[in-house]
């Protein structure tokens, strides 16, 4: 699952796809003031972390790993941080069918490019109200930058979005849905159905 979620924000984000390492993935970023690159380990395991971390040498260089953040924090060299305010969830849940229909003065735009599905909701002026995304891998599509503007928040919006994305990524033949959550996004996506798998540990170095 988690290398699932590598290559799916990956694609999401119009990376090159991940590199694959001893340790797990690595992820270049480019065009992104916070971060230059990621490396996404699929297990926790001392002697894995200490190698990532090992080598690295960019600063704003990023590791992602199933984990609790305090249980890899000891394991970390000179030059990195433990950024306990990242922390994620990864989630996962099976794709079903919903027929969502807009919140009345809202409409929708889907299109694909790249085999990711982009969702945008307008409001009646033509203003963005929320968007979202979701990249399709065969049977497994991961669903990323969830977003609903300020203005237009405790509407639905989010949920509609998300029901969007899961019946197009069901029409190209996924099954499957995977996303790494925030704390705030993990409580919408629970009343969706979606479970929680794992915590994300998140470490950064020189940054």
């Amino acid at each position: 699952m988690v290398g699932t979620w590598a290559a799916g924000w990956a694609a999401s984000r119009r990376t090159p796809p991940p590199t694959k390492m001893p340790w797990g993935f690595f992820i270049e970023v480019a065009g992104n003031a916070v971060e230059t690159a990621r490396h996404v380990l699929p297990e926790a395991d001392e002697s894995l972390v200490r190698r990532a971390a090992a080598s690295v040498t960019a600063p704003r260089t990023w590791m992602k790993t199933p984990a609790e953040p305090e249980d890899i924090e000891p394991w970390l060299p000179r030059g990195w941080r433990t950024a306990y305010e990242e922390t994620g969830h990864l989630m996962a849940a099976d794709l079903t069918r919903t027929n969502p229909v807009a919140p009345e003065g809202y409409t929708t735009t889907v299109e694909t490019i790249d085999a990711v599905l982009h969702v945008r909701v307008r409001d009646a002026a033509g203003g963005p109200a929320a968007q979202g995304q979701m990249a399709l891998l065969g049977e497994a599509a991961v669903a990323d930058r969830i977003v609903t503007e300020e203005a237009h928040r405790r509407r639905g919006l989010g949920r509609y979005v998300m029901h969007v994305l899961g019946d197009h990524a069901l029409d190209a033949g996924a099954h499957l849905g995977v996303l790494g959550a925030t704390d705030a996004g993990r409580a919408l996506y629970e009343t969706l159905g979606w479970q929680k798998h794992a915590t994300i540990a998140e470490c950064v170095y020189g940054g």
